[in-house]
């Protein structure tokens, strides 16, 4: 099960995706169609075929979105959070063989697309990471067994 958090700017992108579906492109694939349909044939008319299709598209998306969105929780940022990862966190890690990652801790339906260096609370390094602090160790279950990781920054500000 998909956790229902969401970052403010996770939500205003699903929703910004919404608004551009519903009020840009659906209107447009729908004149194309309404156009293709309009020559006759359509069992032989490939924009009428594609455009029909893309149309569904849109469809499915538009519901998922509208869907989702009444169920997500958006959690802003609280100073309280300062100084240990909680939802939302930029946090950058160290193992012991000097490896490191950057990345944000956001929901589930953050992480798809141009997301780059975003991972979903509900992952193991997520789950892991929480309510540490900085210098503090913690171990990930990893298909190859346990690695153990340090936290070197968390800040929650771009």
């Amino acid at each position: 099960m998909k956790t229902n958090l969401i970052t403010r700017e996770g939500f205003d992108r699903l929703k910004k995706e919404l608004d551009t579906l519903w009020r840009e492109e659906r209107p447009e694939v729908t004149k194309k169609v309404t156009w293709a349909a309009s020559l006759g044939d359509r069992s032989e008319n490939a924009d009428y075929q594609y455009n029909k299709k893309r149309l569904r598209e849109i469809d499915r998306r538009v519901r998922y979105l509208r869907k989702r969105l009444e169920q997500v929780k958006v959690v802003d940022y609280s100073p309280q959070q300062e100084g240990k990862v909680f939802f939302g966190a930029w946090v950058e890690i160290e193992n012991e063989n000097g490896d490191s990652k950057a990345f944000r801790i956001v929901g589930p339906d953050e992480i798809y697309g141009d997301a780059k260096g975003y991972i979903s609370i509900d992952s193991p390094m997520a789950r892991a990471l929480l309510k540490k602090e900085v210098d503090d160790e913690f171990v990930v279950h990893t298909p190859e067994g346990p690695k153990e990781w340090f936290v070197n920054s968390i800040r929650y500000q771009d």
